[in-house]
């Protein structure tokens, strides 16, 4: 049976396993998720999967930039203690840089870790091994352009290209790239305050516009109006919708009495040249992942045996 990404991903979660040790257990037992778990365990592969059912929700997010292209990465820990512990701030550092040639989580977790001799995965195991607690890389990116330069934002930086926040942005241009990477970093750090859904009208995912159309003509039903008075109350609700969601409808944040795209033109002036925002990157630490709520005082008491 051929076996994906997402399963070889969602195995690697659960026991802390290298990506290809997590290939070959899936293919030896013919994609049975259980089995695969045993087989590892088995083999010893799977030296961290007690430390893997636990939730890793804090950590860092890295940026390493290239000519013209740029990389993010999501490695994750247990607490926030480890993400100041400098071995764990090297990784990430590391992996984001080789998150430029490999962007696909999967392929950067069997890439060859620089100067160690074992892949990716493999330093995380051995991470969490010395650390003691679960970690994972969550998720990785790359961002390119043909011409011009992809700038990149950091907040919460807690080290030089590591923190909370991750931002990449690619600026189309043929102009001075000191200016490109200036308007290219504030708009980085728009899109870190304004979280936009995407660049442009069109590039907004369909099923997100259709729901959201659905919702404005559902309400302005209840209003009892007419169906040609209602469609134009969704139209209003829908441009109100695209100004809050679309980067370059909104209002720049460095500049209230701009939009974005406003405060992109007006920087061709400076950078010699046509400029064009083709895409964007935003990591957030640990966002969509469910944190466990623990009561301390029952910890306490359930170790002192009460």
């Amino acid at each position: 049976m051929t076996i994906t990404a997402a399963t070889v991903k969602e195995l690697r979660e659960k026991t802390g396993a290298g990506m290809m040790d997590c290939k070959t257990a899936l293919t030896e037992t013919g994609g049975d998720m259980e089995a695969a778990i045993h087989w590892l365990r088995t083999k010893g592969l799977a030296k961290a999967a007690k430390k893997a059912g636990r939730v890793a929700a804090e950590g860092l997010i890295g940026v390493a930039s290239g000519d013209r292209a740029a990389a993010v990465v999501e490695v994750n820990s247990e607490t926030d203690f480890v993400a100041r512990n400098d071995r764990f701030q090297t990784m990430v550092k590391t992996i984001a840089g080789v998150a430029l040639t490999a962007s696909d989580p999967v392929a950067v977790g069997s890439a060859p870790f620089p100067g160690t001799g074992r892949t990716v995965d493999d330093e995380i195991k051995d991470a969490v091994a010395h650390i003691g607690e679960n970690m994972t890389l969550r998720r990785a990116a790359r961002l390119s352009v043909s011409e011009g330069v992809v700038a990149s934002y950091v907040h919460g930086q807690i080290a030089p290209d590591l923190g909370k926040i991750g931002v990449l942005v690619g600026v189309q241009s043929s102009g001075d790239k000191a200016k490109l990477l200036e308007i290219g970093r504030q708009v980085a750090m728009h899109i870190a305050a304004a979280n936009p859904l995407a660049v442009r009208v069109e590039s907004l995912d369909p099923d997100v516009v259709a729901k959201e159309r659905a919702v404005f003509a559902d309400q302005a039903r209840e209003s009892g109006k007419p169906e040609s008075i209602i469609e134009k109350m969704v139209d209003g609700r829908m441009r109100k919708f695209y100004e809050e969601s679309v980067l370059l409808a909104q209002v720049f944040v460095v500049n209230p009495d701009l939009t974005v795209e406003a405060a992109v033109k007006a920087a061709e002036e400076g950078a010699g040249a046509p400029i064009t925002v083709t895409d964007f990157v935003c990591f957030r630490l640990g966002e969509g992942i469910e944190k466990e709520e623990t009561d301390f005082a029952a910890e306490v008491a359930a170790a002192a045996g009460q």
